[in-house]
């Protein structure tokens, strides 16, 4: 079994994330840290007041900066038995250590332990740093899958198929019944081959070669044997690849195309059904340019300026 450190990472990561939550709730020290004076009855301020008045109020512990206090205290209704009970204080209350001190009421503060404040922090730094990390986890392995939401970051990329000659496996012995336009195109592939011949009696090869003929006459394998007698790139593209709904994408698709031939000269570049971006130009709707009259004045641009 192949051992991948993709899938190890993808259970490990929540993994982590419950087995931290689940630790700091049960081992993480609360934020006021009252320990053995805690108390679950509630007593609200001005209840506390009157029994702080009353003399029933034995001795207060000031937790949370003075926002809450355990209170011992008697009550007549429970034969005068000490009881703890929590009370929330305002967050302006000066007179009441001034109270305690007047009624002789032993009271102590307790100050705040920052280890609460420190694993509260980490609690709400960690939830987020792994989620984004494994969005872009995610967001880096869709980029991998075809059609997957990565892809769209990306629709202006040229589609084009990219083959060696090792690959194509294709000549011109493989190609059969049309003799008269694999003699024509041989020029091309010695051009290919040998440019340096042609360049010194001052001649340059064609822009492009236009292959028309119905379906299945041999257009895409006569372009692959072109590369694979010549032993250069093979790039191949439908040109109704280029047309997309999006404004702009064709035209930078082709962009895109010649950029790679260009890395990659000398090559051959086959655009197979070229009548789809093809048509009279001037002919859209108010006269302006659509999308493949774009992609159409793109590509001619970019044969004016291709140098193989």
């Amino acid at each position: 079994m192949k051992f991948s450190w993709k899938v190890v990472l993808l259970w490990t990561l929540p993994a982590l994330v419950i087995g931290f939550f689940l630790w700091q709730g049960a081992f993480a020290p609360a934020p006021a840290d009252m320990g053995r004076n805690a108390a679950s009855t509630r007593m609200t301020y001005g209840r506390f007041l009157e029994y702080l008045d009353a003399g029933r109020v034995i001795g207060v512990d000031l937790y949370d900066s003075g926002r809450t206090a355990i209170v011992e205290a008697i009550d007549p209704e429970l034969d005068n038995q000490p009881q703890r009970l929590r009370v929330d204080l305002p967050a302006s209350a000066p007179e009441l250590i001034a109270k305690l001190r007047d009624n002789k009421i032993s009271f102590d503060v307790h100050p705040i332990r920052n280890d609460g404040a420190i694993w509260g922090l980490l609690g709400n730094l960690v939830f987020p740093i792994l989620l984004i990390a494994g969005l872009f986890f995610l967001f880096r392995r869709s980029n991998n899958i075809p059609g997957g939401p990565g892809q769209a970051m990306s629709f202006g990329k040229s589609r084009a198929r990219f083959q060696m000659e090792a690959k194509t496996g294709v000549k011109f012995d493989d190609v059969a019944g049309i003799e008269e336009a694999k003699e024509e195109l041989q020029e091309i592939v010695t051009f290919l081959k040998q440019p340096e011949k042609f360049s010194a009696v001052g001649a340059r090869i064609p822009k492009g070669v236009l292959l028309i003929g119905p379906p299945g006459t041999g257009k895409t394998l006569l372009a692959k044997a072109i590369a694979g007698e010549a032993g250069v790139p093979f790039f191949s593209i439908s040109g109704s690849e280029f047309v997309e709904m999006f404004v702009g994408v064709g035209a930078s698709r082709v962009r895109d195309l010649f950029k790679k031939a260009k890395e990659n000269a000398p090559c051959l570049v086959f655009i197979d059904e070229i009548d789809a971006v093809g048509r009279q130009r001037g002919a859209g709707i108010g006269g302006g340019n659509d999308e493949r009259e774009q992609t159409l004045n793109q590509l001619l641009t970019e044969m004016d300026g291709f140098e193989g």
